[in-house]
């Protein structure tokens, strides 16, 4: 199997934590320029702000900037600031649980996504980590759901990411998680959900769909009182929005989920009745330094705390 060549290292510095946009160009092709290329490649940029890029030198190869005519290069590669929509602001703070030469733990508030990606740039907590705290080379081992909140890692150093990546690729990680969802008595927990979930791309919301398990969940009740109930979540796999889907599939879908069982989807303003899920604890071996790590998040859910204030709307960072 023919591997692909190592990109260069970017020749743009981070703006405010944010890295410049790497583009391979294909190996082969009918395009005279790289702009020609570009035009046809990134539609929603559109021909004007290429070309004004390229006037500017805003896009840069491994030799400098590009000229407006520069030809096209197969397999050669270019970097470039991407434009920057405006984003509303998440109004909760990332909180530092702890940090070392190696890693970096935090606990995430609701609403906030863990790294870059569609409309969520600016307002991503890898994004206001590296900025705050200075850290440019700082790096995800795994990511959070945006509307999820409690405990991520982040790897700081670029020589240990693979190791830590692994482990919860690997599925080395113990991740324990609590949600408030309606009480059913008679339920028949604790349960183990396994089943097959399918997320297709711009799909808002995974599916279960025949075929053989991909998912799996232990789900256990804490305790119950005014018909809620606070319930332990440990995902044996980590497929997208699985707690959720899994708890929804029981009768029991977790209070303020937007997606699950009916797709409500809300305004990004809108910071009211936060998904009531916590990542509460991660703990794992250190493949760095073989010691056993465990960190817990400090963060409470509000509909437990405050069920009638967490009805009412928004409210502390703690959700």
């Amino acid at each position: 199997m023919r591997r692909k060549p190592k990109a260069p290292p970017a020749p743009l510095p981070q703006r405010a934590g944010i890295d410049p946009v790497r583009l391979r160009l294909p190996d082969d092709g009918r395009w005279a320029t790289v702009r020609d290329h570009l035009v046809e490649r990134l539609p929603a940029l559109g021909a004007p702000r290429i070309d004004a890029m390229l006037a500017g030198g805003g896009i840069v190869g491994t030799d400098g900037p590009l000229a407006p005519d520069a030809p096209f290069a197969p397999g050669g590669y270019l970097w470039f600031y991407r434009p920057l929509a405006t984003e509303v602001p998440v109004p909760f703070a990332v909180e530092v649980l702890y940090q070392d030469e190696t890693v970096l733990v935090v606990d995430k508030p609701h609403f906030l996504s863990t790294t870059p990606r569609g409309r969520h740039v600016t307002e991503t907590a890898l994004v206001r980590l590296r900025r705050d705290l200075r850290l440019p080379t700082l790096s995800p081992a795994h990511r959070l759901d945006r509307l999820t909140a409690g405990v991520v890692m982040f790897v700081v150093r670029p020589e240990h990411r693979g190791a830590y990546q692994s482990l919860f690729q690997e599925r080395q990680v113990r991740k324990e998680y609590e949600a408030i969802a309606p009480y059913v008595p008679g339920l028949g927990l604790p349960a183990r959900v396994r089943n097959r979930i399918v997320k297709e791309r711009g799909v808002i919301a995974a599916r279960e769909v025949p075929g053989p398990p991909n998912s799996d969940s232990r789900i256990a009740l804490i305790e119950h009182r005014d018909g809620l109930g606070r319930y332990r979540l440990v995902p044996v796999t980590g497929r997208t929005h699985q707690l959720r889907l899994h708890m929804s599939g029981l009768g029991i879908p977790i209070l303020g989920d937007p997606v699950y069982p009916v797709v409500t989807d809300p305004p990004p303003d809108d910071f009211g009745r936060p998904l009531q899920l916590l990542a509460r604890t991660l703990e794992f071996t250190d493949p760095v330094t073989g010691e056993h790590r465990r960190f817990v998040s400090r963060r409470t859910l509000g509909a437990w705390a405050d069920h009638p204030a967490w009805s009412a709307g928004p409210g502390p960072a703690g959700g």
